[in-house]
């Protein structure tokens, strides 16, 4: 039986996939704008990895409640968000042709994850994953006809957008910010920098340079060892470790969602 998001979505190890599809988001030019200009993000990389996560568990095995709950907080966080063009670059958080890239690095990072740690998927698995990625743009703002029809389609709009990326001065910041994590816990800069090899491994080589990263031929290696072993343990660990925090996420989620309702109900 064919795989779907359902079954990939809740999977820990994607994870250490966030920093690739953040570092791919901003690299677009107006993204890249709008985050250097309104958003904080790199020096609280721990409420971004929540909100995105939260938010991504909500949209795959949350109902009308909980979806409701991540739409209303990520319509809160966007309403403020809108640059007017400068050297020909405009943002606006609501627009969905932004939306759809950032949803775009989102699919082709975690996909890419999951074959490397889990194995390739099979054609079905993959078409039917491919197809339910769509909702993670189309809960917001994007249209349905908007997210390319399969996969091919797909590759022609990734491989179109690539070489549109670019970097400067204030998103480089952003990056050497949240490679560094200077502002995160302790227990989080400790974890790093094996964060920092694998997101920089994973970047297509275009946009690594971009941002100045560095891989060398020692890195490749450990970058190698590192995939090999978290293929060999990571899938043989159980369901609880490996799903716990979509559990964690989900619950917490819950619960504004129940107390939001209650307020609401409260004051009619």
């Amino acid at each position: 039986m064919a795989r779907g998001m359902m079954d990939i979505a809740a999977e820990a190890i994607l994870i250490a996939g966030g920093g690739r599809a953040i570092l791919l988001q901003v690299a677009h030019p107006a993204v890249g704008r709008g985050v250097a200009e309104h958003s904080d993000f790199a020096s609280r990389p721990l409420d971004r990895l929540h909100a995105t996560l939260t938010y991504v568990y909500a949209v795959v095995y949350g109902g009308p409640p909980e979806r409701a709950e991540v739409r209303r907080r990520v319509n809160l966080a966007h309403a403020p968000v809108h640059a007017d063009a400068a050297g020909g670059v405009a943002y606006d958080a609501y627009d969905p042709a932004l939306q759809l890239w950032v949803a775009a690095t989102l699919y082709e990072t975690a996909v890419d994850l999951y074959q490397r740690v889990f194995g390739r998927l099979d054609e079905a698995s993959a078409d039917r994953i491919y197809q339910e990625y769509a909702q993670i743009g189309t809960v917001l703002q994007v249209p349905q006809d908007a997210w390319p029809p399969d996969r091919a389609a797909f590759r022609d709009y990734w491989d179109a957008v690539l070489p549109t990326l670019r970097t400067d001065a204030s998103t480089r910041r952003v990056a050497r910010e949240l490679l560094t994590a200077r502002n995160a816990p302790r227990w989080l800069r400790a974890c790093m920098p094996p964060v920092r090899l694998i997101t920089v491994a994973l970047l297509p080589a275009d946009v690594r340079d971009a941002y100045g990263l560095r891989l060398s031929a020692r890195n490749t290696r450990r970058f190698r060892r590192w995939m090999r072993a978290l293929a060999m343990i990571y899938p043989r660990l159980p369901r609880g470790i490996r799903f716990a925090p979509r559990d964690a996420l989900m619950r917490r989620l819950r619960r504004a969602a129940v107390q939001r309702a209650a307020a609401t109900a409260s004051r009619r």
